[in-house]
C-alpha cells in the first residue's frame, strides 16, 4: 500500500484529476518496484496486455477498469473528472483524455441510497448522464452500455428512497433511461430500447415534468418511425406527446420539433402520403417562426429553420424526390455537426438522393465514409441503414460499388 505522499505526487496527482488509469498503473508498478509481468499478475492479465495498456494501444472496458481500481488499491474517493483543457494543456493526448471519463464514470461512487436521498441527488445522477452522453460521440455503444445500465440501476434506487426530493430524481431516472434507449437502438436491440424508452416516459410523469414527458414520448416515435419501421404507432406516439403540450407553456420547438416527425411518418412505410407529409411540414415551419426565446429544457437546442430543412431533405428521400433532398440537405449545412454516427446516417440519405439523381459513383463513394464510421463504432444502426442503401440499387457495378461491397462483406464476416 502506498504512502499518503504517493498520491499527491504531481504525475499521480494529475493522473488523479482525469482519471488516467494507464498512467496510475505505471506508477504504481513503478513505488513497488515490480516488472509489467508483476503487475499484469496482480491485476489478472497477462504482460502484453498490460504493456499494450501502459503505452495506449488497447482500450480498457468498464469492467477492466473496475477490477484493476480494487486491485491496485487506487482510492476511488481522490478520482476525479478535471476540465478537459486541463489535460490538454499538461500534454495528455486525446484518446487518454477520452478513456479517462470512461473511466471516472465505471468507479464513480454514486449517492449513498442507504441514506436519506438529499436535494443533491438528482443533480449528482444528472451529471453522471450528462458525461455518459459526450462519450457517445468517441466510444462504441456496446462499451458504453453495461455502465450505463448500472446508473440507471442506482439512480431507480435512489429514487425509491427519494422521499421529498423524488421529483427531481425521478427526472434524472428518465433521462438515464432514454440514454440506455438511445444506446439499446444503436446496437439495434429494439426490445431494450422500446422498454427504456418507456421506462422514460413513465419516470417523467412520476416526475410531473410533462415537457420531459413529451420528449421521451417524442423520442419513442422518433424511435417506431426510423429503428422499429413502424410509422403508424410513431403517428400514435406523436399525438400522445401532443396531449403533454397542451399543458405546458413555450411550446414552439418541441411543437415544431413533433410537427417533424410526423412528417417522417407520413413519408415512411409501404404506402407514403405526401400530402400529409408537406402539411406537417408547414405545421413546423409555423412553430419555429412563432418561437420566442431559448427552447425549454430538455430540448437543448434550437428546433429551427436548418434542422427543419434535414428533415425536409429525409422526407424528400423517402418519398423519391432526389433533386428536393439535396437542395434541402444543402438548406441544412448551418446546423452544428453531428455526432459521427448521426453524420454516417445523414451521409447514407444524401447517397440515396445521389442515387436518385442518377449521380451513383458520387453516392457509392459518399457511403463507404458512413460504412467505415458504422464498422469503426460497430453500430448496428448505421451498418443496417448501409445494408438498405445497397439493396436498394439493383444497376450495373461500379469501381465504388465493388469497393462498398467489399468493405460490406467484411462485416458479415
Amino acid at each position: 500500500m502506498e504512502p499518503p505522499e504517493f498520491w499527491s505526487h504531481p504525475v499521480v496527482a494529475q493522473a488523479l484529476a482525469v482519471c488516467d488509469i494507464p498512467t496510475l498503473m505505471e506508477e504504481i508498478r513503478k513505488a513497488r518496484g515490480w516488472s509489467q509481468t508483476d503487475l499484469a499478475e496482480a491485476v489478472g492479465y497477462t504482460q502484453s496486455w498490460a504493456s499494450k495498456v501502459i503505452r495506449g494501444e488497447t482500450s480498457l472496458t468498464l469492467q477492466q477498469v473496475r477490477v484493476i481500481v480494487r486491485r491496485l488499491g487506487i482510492p476511488v474517493e481522490l478520482l476525479r473528472l478535471g476540465d478537459p483543457d486541463e489535460g490538454k494543456k499538461e500534454g495528455i493526448p486525446t484518446n487518454r483524455r477520452q478513456f479517462g471519463a470512461m473511466a471516472f464514470l465505471a468507479v464513480l461512487p454514486l449517492p449513498n441510497t442507504t441514506k436519506v436521498t438529499n436535494e443533491s441527488t438528482a443533480q449528482t445522477l444528472t451529471t453522471i448522464t450528462g458525461q455518459q452522453r459526450r462519450l457517445d460521440a468517441t466510444f462504441r455503444s456496446r462499451d458504453l452500455i453495461d455502465g450505463v445500465r448500472a446508473h440507471l440501476e442506482m439512480a431507480v434506487k435512489a429514487y425509491q428512497g427519494a422521499g421529498p426530493h423524488s421529483a427531481p430524481v425521478a427526472a434524472a431516472v428518465s433521462e438515464a433511461a432514454g440514454f440506455a434507449a438511445w444506446l439499446s437502438m444503436d446496437m439495434l436491440d429494439l426490445g431494450s430500447a422500446r422498454s427504456y424508452y418507456r421506462q422514460a416516459i413513465a419516470a417523467a410523469r412520476a416526475a410531473d415534468n410533462d415537457l420531459l414527458a413529451a420528449y421521451m414520448t417524442g423520442s419513442l416515435a422518433a424511435f417506431e418511425i426510423e429503428a422499429a419501421s413502424d410509422p403508424l404507432l410513431g403517428l400514435a406516439m406523436i399525438n400522445e406527446a401532443r396531449g403533454y403540450l397542451d399543458k405546458t407553456p413555450g411550446r414552439g420547438t418541441p411543437t415544431a420539433w413533433l410537427a417533424s416527425l410526423e412528417a417522417l411518418a407520413h413519408a415512411s412505410g409501404p404506402r407514403p402520403d405526401e400530402e400529409e407529409a408537406t402539411q406537417a411540414l408547414r405545421r413546423a415551419e409555423r412553430a419555429i417562426a412563432e418561437a420566442d426565446g431559448p427552447p425549454p429544457w430538455p430540448w437543448v437546442y434550437p428546433f429551427d429553420s436548418a434542422k427543419l430543412a434535414r428533415t425536409r431533405a429525409s422526407v424528400a428521400v423517402r418519398l423519391g424526390h432526389g433533386k428536393e433532398a439535396m437542395q434541402a440537405f444543402a438548406d441544412s449545412l448551418p446546423t452544428n455537426q453531428p455526432a459521427p454516427k448521426q453524420a454516417a446516417l445523414t451521409s447514407l440519405e444524401v447517397a440515396t438522393a445521389m442515387c436518385q439523381r442518377g449521380e451513383v459513383e458520387q453516392a457509392f463513394s459518399l457511403a463507404l465514409g458512413a460504412l467505415d464510421i458504422g464498422i469503426s463504432y460497430q453500430s448496428e444502426r448505421v451498418l443496417q441503414q448501409a445494408r438498405r442503401f445497397r439493396y436498394r440499387y439493383g444497376g450495373a457495378l461500379s469501381p465504388a460499388i465493388v469497393r462498398f461491397d467489399d468493405r460490406l462483406r467484411t462485416t458479415l464476416a
